[in-house]
């Protein structure tokens, strides 16, 4: 979606590198690899810059950086040739600097520090970035985002998308659907499964459930929805484009959300007129307006958590809080507001980069 809209805004956007910095079990030896095979992409990469001028680039950005995918080639391709350096999707951990990513901590704030602007997603993200940075860190607040359109245009096919839907899974029509979307995963992804099972087996309102995804927890999860008092029906992993017309079958979104950064698919079932219950952690605020596009849940507990689909079940206040969650996504989570905040974000990161290069000539 950011190539998309650079594109938009009249950029030519090149995928630079390949290169991939992630090393998720926290291995060193791994990281001192990984960091050298970077160091050589970067001075691969000058090289040729240096030698086909036309295909040099005149800003470097770099998409989600943090300690376990530390940005080992922009701060050096950006330094070298003397352009705009821009970061979207950084986050910071302070606990990291003397964990096993102690590496890819330093490595990232050395990469941050250079960086002439940083695009936070999350109010959290640009706090953390502050207390490490400092106060004079260029920090602007890009909300997620999504296109909206194919779920809306979804959205306004409810009806037969409904029918086809529940006939397919052997649903009972006149029963609310509940929907889950996520990889099946063995770690907060499963712990999210697990807590929905718990708060559905405590439901006493009708209720069938629709799951989307797949991984190596899927038995597991099968397992749990197995055992509820309720009919479930998974359908596995699909493609981004059947995703729409799922959401826009199903009636509320169900997803505890623990570890969710934000979660991409609470906007994707809000834009198909969805609304949520979800447990009030981390930056699922961030994309889900309590109590208007749905119901974030402060205490973790099962019962709570049962308690708000209860509220939701209500057909009046369902549909009141679809049809507020499908303007929630248009107006505060499109395109549009993207497309501002990020020729914005590039104007200021230039300029940012010119007092830096200013200020850098008369100090030397």
């Amino acid at each position: 979606m950011l190539l998309t809209l650079l594109a938009d805004l009249g950029h030519e956007v090149t995928l630079a590198s390949r290169f991939r910095s992630y090393e998720g079990r926290g291995d060193p030896d791994a990281q001192r690899a990984i960091a050298n095979a970077g160091d050589a992409e970067a001075r691969r990469l000058i090289a040729r810059y240096r030698r086909e001028r036309a295909a040099a680039p005149e800003l470097w950005f770099t998409y989600h950086l943090y300690h376990k995918a530390p940005d080992h080639l922009g701060p050096k391709l950006a330094a070298r040739l003397g352009i705009p350096y821009l970061v979207a999707e950084a986050s910071t951990a302070a606990k990291q600097a003397r964990g096993p990513w102690a590496a890819g901590f330093t490595a990232s704030l050395e990469a941050l520090r250079r960086a002439d602007l940083i695009l936070a997603m999350t109010a959290q993200d640009a706090e953390g970035l502050r207390k490490c940075l400092g106060e004079g860190v260029a920090v602007r607040r890009l909300r997620p985002f999504l296109d909206p359109a194919p779920f809306a245009a979804a959205a306004r096919r409810k009806t037969a998308l409904r029918r086809a839907l529940v006939r397919e899974l052997g649903l009972d029509p006149e029963i609310p659907l509940g929907l889950a979307v996520a990889m099946m995963r063995k770690d907060v992804k499963q712990r999210s499964y697990r807590f929905l099972a718990e708060a559905l087996s405590r439901l006493d309102h009708p209720l069938q459930m629709v799951l989307v995804g797949d991984g190596p927890g899927r038995e597991e999860v099968a397992r749990w929805f197995a055992n509820l008092p309720l009919r479930s029906r998974f359908l596995g992993r699909l493609s981004a484009t059947e995703l729409p017309a799922v959401y826009a079958a199903c009636d509320l979104y169900l997803w505890p959300g623990f570890g969710e950064a934000y979660g991409m698919a609470y906007l994707e079932a809000q834009a198909a007129g969805l609304p949520v219950v979800a447990l009030n952690t981390a930056g699922v605020a961030e994309v889900v307006a309590e109590g208007v596009s749905g119901i974030l849940v402060r205490e973790e507990r099962p019962e709570a958590f049962a308690a708000a689909v209860r509220r939701l079940l209500d057909a009046r206040r369902r549909k009141a809080a679809g049809a507020a969650a499908e303007r929630h996504v248009r107006t505060r989570h499109g395109l549009d507001d993207a497309r501002r905040t990020l020729a914005a974000a590039l104007e200021d990161a230039i300029a940012n980069h010119r007092r830096r290069e200013d200020h850098r000539r008369c100090g030397s």
